[in-house]
């Protein structure tokens, strides 16, 4: 039961990111975006990446992981796209 809540997170932790990264990508727009809500975000998922890492916790390493991915891809394309 504590694994499948643990995927459950994991899911919505991917998911709740990707419409926005995908919103980006099709339309190179992030004028709207706060830069410091994904600097922030950012180092949240870095510092449950670690905690997961060292943890051995699949669950919390590889959802923050995957959202440390998709929060920097939205972080660089902020600054790339101001």
């Amino acid at each position: 039961m504590v694994t499948a809540i643990g995927f459950i997170a994991f899911l919505l932790t991917f998911l709740i990111q990707l419409p926005q990264a995908v919103k980006v990508y099709k339309t190179k727009h992030t004028a709207d975006l706060s830069v410091w809500t994904y600097i922030i975000l950012t180092a949240a998922c870095l510092s449950w990446l670690l905690y997961g890492l060292m943890k051995s916790d699949l669950a919390i390493w590889t959802s923050n992981g995957i959202g440390l991915i998709i929060a920097i891809y939205i972080l660089m394309a902020k600054l790339k796209y101001k």
